[in-house]
């Protein structure tokens, strides 16, 4: 049998995108919310522009859902699929790290935590499935802003919560982060949220390459971070192979 069609991947990619953000996007937004170079996203672009499935603004040249295809609605990859693909390489991930495991998805401006796996010590935990937490003061909300514009512009927009000294607050500052996160390929949170607690995550991404959810480990700063306050390289690699090996399964064949 033939593999899949790896433009038609991307078109669809392109099409959740656009159909699940707050907005119109520019090509510059979309190449990098799906890690494509900016030819290939605005050639994809100009073929779905001419069959009728998106339209672009005349006088900002961003683009938006076509009328054919606005019943579509927000399209988005079911969380118990998420979860069940996820949950072997959380626990995999947990036991390699020695730290807590979460799996998030964007809901409402927020990250949704599906899954949790506890820290592997037997000690007294709290189960996180079900918490919502703040995008731009978590690892996992980090990377999940990165690669959706839209989500980062409104984020910009509304005001960035404080939650201790090192939350950022300021939009250009979490611009830059973002920026740096898409070109590092993974996100740290250094006593952002919680003071003495640290995390490192990195995108999930499903077919075509659109993130569709995080995954990372979360613990004391002095177990996941070196005398610098830097997350350890070895700790980054394992959470950004689990993540990877994940979109793997979940059909993000250039992850």
């Amino acid at each position: 049998m033939p593999g899949p069609v790896q433009s038609i991947e991307r078109a669809a990619a392109i099409l959740r995108l656009l159909a699940r953000g707050s907005g119109r996007l520019g090509v510059s937004e979309i190449a990098a919310s799906l890690g494509l170079a900016r030819a290939t996203a605005h050639g994809i672009l100009r073929t779905l522009q001419g069959v009728g499935f998106i339209e672009q603004d005349e006088e900002t040249g961003k683009y938006q859902l076509g009328a054919a295809l606005l019943h579509l609605g927000t399209s988005y990859l079911d969380v118990n699929e998420l979860r069940s693909r996820a949950i072997n390489w959380a626990d995999a991930l947990a036991a390699r790290s020695g730290e807590a495991v979460r799996i998030g998805t964007p809901l409402d401006g927020r990250v949704l935590v599906v899954h949790h796996v506890f820290r592997p010590d037997d000690t007294l935990q709290a189960l996180d499935v079900g918490a919502l937490l703040p995008a731009h003061a978590t690892a996992l909300g980090k990377v999940l802003l990165a690669f959706d514009a839209g989500a980062a512009a409104v984020a910009q927009e509304t005001g960035l919560e404080p939650f201790c000294r090192r939350t950022i607050t300021q939009p250009r500052e979490l611009g830059r982060a973002l920026a740096q996160i898409r070109e590092m390929g993974w996100a740290s949170e250094v006593e952002e949220f919680t003071v003495g607690e640290a995390a490192v995550a990195a995108p999930i991404r499903g077919q075509g390459g659109l993130v569709v959810g995080a995954m990372g480990i979360s613990g004391a700063v002095e177990r996941l971070c070196d005398p610098r306050g830097r997350p350890k390289p070895p700790l980054v690699t394992y959470v950004r192979d689990a993540a990877r090996a994940v979109s793997r399964d979940l059909g993000a064949s250039r992850w």
